[in-house]
């Protein structure tokens, strides 16, 4: 597609969101605030139409995830905060300051974990107190927890070797148990929490995503509880009517049968 079609396309789909922004009675009422777990929910049905290596199902994905983010820029624009040409030569800016080896800079950057490196330095030089700044709060936990702990491991704060993060998950039970006895529900919640941290730490170890595996664990259950309701209703009885001990066994059928 040539670029001057790519900037009409562009322009259409930019005066189409304005004007049902102005039209629309429900697409007036909407603000930043209304919208943004949808923004959440389009991002991750991008995601799924990746893993399903669906590209059909990726184009459609990726034009409901532009809506929200041009939706977003014409909200700022009726406040006259900023607009959308704003974002883009914001986004643009930005892509040619941390790239210098690519835009004419002098910095060298032969290797992917070089550019990663240069990335950081160039994020603390534009004014982040902090490495572990930037990453959302609003990110899923096991993903926030995952990108806090690669920011520490940049600059060596790190364990060793897997099999000490594995050494930190035990300790981190014993802790958990002891909390659980003392039935302190404050205490129970931080030490499940320094379980899960550890969990994470021992994924990334493995380089295994662990909000992904934990999405697939779900997809698994999800998949194998319907196949039960499926037999069961087949037999004419109802999942809610049926006992642990049928429920036990059919998903152990299903198991085998994997």
């Amino acid at each position: 597609m040539s670029s001057h079609r790519s900037e009409n396309a562009f322009l259409r789909f930019l005066e189409i969101v304005r004007r049902v922004r102005t039209e629309c009675p429900w697409d007036r009422d909407q603000t930043h605030q209304s919208i943004r777990h949808s923004l959440i929910e389009e991002a991750y049905e991008v995601i799924e139409s990746i893993d399903n290596n669906d590209l059909q199902q990726l184009k459609e994905e990726l034009g409901d995830l532009m809506l929200h983010v041009v939706l977003h820029a014409v909200m700022a624009e009726e406040k006259n905060a900023f607009t959308i040409d704003d974002v883009m030569t914001a986004i643009s800016d930005k892509l040619i300051r941390r790239h210098p080896h690519v835009f004419g800079g002098t910095v060298e950057a032969g290797t992917p974990h070089q550019v990663k490196a240069n990335w950081e330095r160039i994020k603390l030089d534009e004014g982040r107190e902090s490495l572990v700044d930037g990453v959302p709060r609003e990110l899923p936990a096991l993903l926030r927890a995952l990108r806090i702990q690669e920011k520490a491991s940049k600059v060596g704060f790190d364990w060793k070797k897997k099999e000490d993060v594995w050494m930190k998950i035990e300790e981190e039970i014993g802790e958990f148990r002891r909390a659980e006895a003392s039935e302190e529900a404050g205490a129970i919640e931080e030490e499940l929490g320094d379980f899960l941290f550890a969990l994470v730490n021992y994924a990334r170890f493995l380089a295994i995503n662990p909000e992904f595996a934990l999405n697939k664990s779900t997809e698994k259950f999800i998949h194998r509880f319907k196949k039960i309701e499926g037999e069961l209703k087949r037999t004419g009885k109802d999942v809610r009517n049926a006992t642990l001990e049928e429920m036990d066994a059919l998903w152990n059928s299903h198991k085998e049968r994997k």
